[in-house]
């Protein structure tokens, strides 16, 4: 398989934060989801965005959003999720605030693509999910559109267990 078969478009993308009534996404954007930020940011998108200055201010600008009754996402690159750690700990896993992370996984190899992620030679992508589990935080690998039903699992997974949820997004997203 070819990157193309390992790659989230756009508008996919999109659609399935509309189908899910996202209403703000919160961000220290990245590179992996730079077509779905330029999607966002178009002035019909119907989401507000907000920038922030680093992921522990987007973790709780995020965190009062969902406290006031807001529907929030947050989007970051996997080294930004490292970065939180402590603010996520606070928010998610101590006082039980749902909250749904879109990580892009910054610096995999294309030779990786296609493989367990496990299994790249850089270290930022390759701790992702064994450091997710060691903290108990649920997350989804997304890597092609069929997987942005994840997205909605993911929101009912936050709910139900009043968590943070992860999709660690394994490719650069396409424009289309």
């Amino acid at each position: 398989m070819g990157l193309s078969e390992h790659s989230i478009s756009a508008s996919t993308a999109f659609a399935a934060l509309r189908r899910n009534q996202v209403d703000h996404v919160v961000t220290v954007p990245d590179w992996v989801q730079l077509s779905l930020h330029e999607r966002i940011n178009r002035a019909d998108s119907g989401i507000k965005v907000i920038n922030t200055a680093n992921e522990n201010q987007a973790v709780t600008v995020a965190a009062g959003l969902t406290i006031g009754g807001k529907r929030p996402l947050l989007m970051m690159q996997n080294q930004g999720l490292y970065n939180c750690f402590n603010t996520l700990r606070a928010v998610c896993l101590d006082a039980h605030i749902p909250m749904v992370f879109m990580v892009g996984q910054f610096g995999r190899e294309f030779s990786n693509i296609g493989h367990p992620m496990s299994e790249s030679k850089r270290s930022m992508v390759r701790i992702a999910e064994p450091f997710l589990k060691a903290i108990d935080l649920p997350f989804h690998i997304l890597d092609s559109d069929a997987d942005m039903s994840r997205l909605d699992q993911a929101y009912e997974d936050a709910e139900r267990l009043r968590t943070g949820v992860v999709l660690l997004v394994g490719a650069p997203m396409a424009w289309r």
